[in-house]
């Protein structure tokens, strides 16, 4: 089993965009993180395990400005996240009411999370973008999590963007966005990734010298053994 120093060097240097076409071939289809786009341009890749954190509708004996002070609050959540983790949020798709804003984000900064990714959006955002904590969101807006949504819990099973995700999978995220690879999956998707990178950048060269796709994207036989002859002598 891929340790996750050795899951995170493989997998930075991999795309979404590959690792979304490895997953395809083994029947995963509904990987990516619909709403999740980067907050700010030329945020880098990042690779870790996620830790969920899920919010239901707002209802208004829950959803309080006192319920921030609850042990079942945001705070509590962000205070159990190890670092290096990639917090995903639950906020069914809500952009009226900003999940986190500056302050919890710094927080999360400080114990070193590796990103924030949410299918709902952030407040205070140019707080958030001066704590330098990489965020993937739908946008911005300015009322609190509670004007439209009920913080429930942590580290279960949440839908974000449309897809399941269970903690302790592994998320990849980068401008194209925020996939998922089932924890079940990682250490194969570890093994194929960089052949298929190199395999794509190799497809990439013959382009660029002028080849026509046919036979060469997907590749046939004879280009595969090129490949393959290209390859031994690098």
């Amino acid at each position: 089993m891929a340790e996750d120093a050795e899951i995170v060097e493989v997998l930075s240097k991999v795309t979404t965009a590959t690792i979304t076409t490895i997953l395809l071939k083994k029947g995963l289809r509904n990987v990516w993180l619909r709403g999740a786009t980067p907050l700010r341009p030329g945020q880098p890749r990042l690779v870790g395990r996620a830790f969920t954190l899920r919010f239901v509708p707002a209802r208004e004996d829950l959803a309080t400005p006192e319920s921030w002070s609850s042990p079942k609050s945001t705070r509590a959540a962000i205070e159990a996240m190890p670092a290096g983790c990639i917090a995903v949020v639950d906020a069914m798709g809500v952009t009226d009411a900003g999940i986190f804003g500056d302050i919890l984000c710094a927080r999360m900064a400080k114990k070193g999370v590796a990103a924030l990714i949410t299918d709902g959006v952030v407040r205070d955002v140019s707080g958030v973008l001066s704590t330098n904590l990489p965020v993937w969101c739908q946008g911005v807006a300015a009322p609190p999590s509670v004007a439209g949504l009920t913080f429930v819990n942590w580290q279960e099973p949440i839908a974000c963007g449309g897809v399941a995700v269970y903690p302790d999978d592994i998320i990849v995220v980068d401008d194209d966005g925020a996939v998922l690879i089932p924890a079940a999956l990682v250490d194969e998707v570890v093994e194929l990734a960089p052949e298929q990178e190199r395999l794509e950048g190799w497809i990439m060269q013959e382009v660029e010298a002028g080849a026509s796709l046919p036979g060469l994207y997907p590749a046939n036989a004879e280009n595969k053994a090129r490949y393959e002859a290209w390859k031994k002598g690098q």
